[in-house]
């Protein structure tokens, strides 16, 4: 039977009506999302990668503005909505030298690294969660030691290029972090990896952390003598997975190694040399003669003549730089610690312990190392002109600390695959508290 034309027409028709109608009705909606909807928006997106056993897939990007360069990790991780805990799958790693605070009499030059960086992010996020992925930096030491207006200065440029990313950013996206930030992030980063954040008052692990501007200890505060002698700044309680933690963390600004090491030498962070102007290094030998180079600035070296052996003198120039500047803790004696960052890289450096698999030493191992490295400093010059010396401090750092010399230390750089530092955690901790959600 044929249709006749008359019924097209009106069909025809209809369909314009119903298209016109549609169009005027999504004009009539808000141009702008209220705060509420937007930051649903958000969370929603965190859901829109399913990986398998219906599991949901998210990223955070966390840039390290560390004394000696810039980092960004970009981290992947799996939720079950039921679970507590997520879980990371993956890490995406790359550095640039050198730091960020070496750019502070010159801002602009900053950009051209966190641009570089940036772009890594965007190869590894796919562009759907872009919107959704949240975009932080923290900095530190290297940044706490430069006078606030030329801090602020270098941050106020990193959020503006962070602005304009077409990642999730807030206020508060750029920070300088407290040190004990830094310490209970890398607590948090090992405990996770380790499973002791299931249960923090049995199974958590203690954080030794050693940068080059700043040195963090951090443990679970499960006496009360460690809370009774211990200053209130020092014990740290946050909720994080719906559970409550209760940290000793303590930072110790400016006994880095680097920092350490230049104050040894009897140098001033950040006052470059006059002309002719030389450091002695107690800890080298009498003829030694070298250069080193810390943030930007470079130090003519020489070895000094004493009356005693090399390892004597070395420690007791080490002593005074930490005479009364350091807290022991009772309980560290009886806890299992890790150490990372400068611990891990002189243990091997001196074949103490593997470069992969890292391994266990104790604090007497470092003594006994720093005693061979200055007996045998003249071998050494060349290529570890600091080996001596750097030993020395670390090997006095522990015991000051209050651990004894037969204390066994576990040195890592990865876990189950992921680096060992603050990243991690406070990629974590970041997270939780930004999204509020009810794993």
């Amino acid at each position: 039977m044929k249709i006749p034309k008359l019924y097209y027409a009106f069909g025809i028709f209809g369909c314009a009506i119903i298209i016109a109608a549609y169009v005027k009705w999504n004009d009539l909606k808000p141009v702008q999302e209220t705060m509420e909807d937007a930051a649903l928006d958000v969370e929603n997106q965190l859901y829109s990668e399913p990986s398998e056993m219906n599991q949901v897939v998210l990223y955070g990007i966390m840039f390290d503005a560390g004394s000696t360069g810039t980092r960004i990790h970009i981290f992947k991780f799996t939720q079950n909505p039921k679970a507590e805990i997520p879980k990371v799958i993956d890490e995406t790693f790359r550095a640039l030298k050198p730091g960020l605070s070496a750019y502070a009499d010159n801002v602009n030059k900053s950009a051209q690294g966190i641009n570089e960086l940036l772009a890594v992010a965007k190869e590894v996020v796919p562009m759907a969660l872009w919107k959704s992925t949240p975009l932080v930096l923290k900095a530190t030491a290297g940044l706490r030691l430069l006078p606030g207006k030329k801090a602020h200065e270098l941050l106020d440029k990193v959020k503006e290029i962070f602005r304009a990313s077409p990642f999730f950013v807030k206020d508060d996206c750029v920070s300088i972090m407290e040190g004990t930030d830094e310490g209970i992030s890398a607590w948090i980063t090992v405990n996770f990896l380790t499973g002791g954040l299931n249960d923090p008052t049995n199974k958590s692990i203690g954080m030794l952390d050693l940068g080059g501007g700043s040195t963090q200890i951090t443990f679970h505060a499960s006496t009360e003598t460690t809370v009774g002698v211990s200053s209130a700044s020092d014990i740290i309680s946050f909720q994080m997975f719906n559970q409550m933690y209760q940290l000793y963390s303590h930072s110790y600004l400016g006994l880095g190694l680097m920092s350490a090491r230049l104050a040894v030498l009897g140098g001033v962070q950040g006052q470059a040399l006059k002309e002719d102007e030389e450091l002695t290094s107690p800890c080298s030998s009498p003829d030694f003669q070298g250069e080193w180079e810390h943030a930007k600035i470079l130090y003519k070296i020489k070895g000094q003549k004493a009356g005693k052996p090399l390892y004597e003198s070395c420690f007791d120039e080490v002593a005074k730089i930490l005479n009364q500047k350091v807290h022991r803790t009772p309980e560290v004696k009886d806890l299992e610690f890790y150490a990372f960052s400068y611990y891990y890289d002189l243990a091997t450096d001196i074949r103490l312990i593997d470069n992969e698999e890292g391994g266990t030493l104790t604090v007497k191992d470092f003594e006994t190392a720093a005693k061979n490295a200055c007996d045998n400093m003249e071998a050494h010059q060349g290529d570890h002109p600091f080996l001596c010396m750097d030993l020395t401090y670390v090997s006095l750092l522990l015991q000051e600390l209050g651990f004894p010399k037969n204390h066994i230390l576990k040195l890592v750089r990865k876990i189950n695959n992921f680096e060992t530092g603050w990243a991690l955690g406070a990629t974590l901790h970041y997270m939780d508290s930004l999204y509020k959600l009810q794993y």
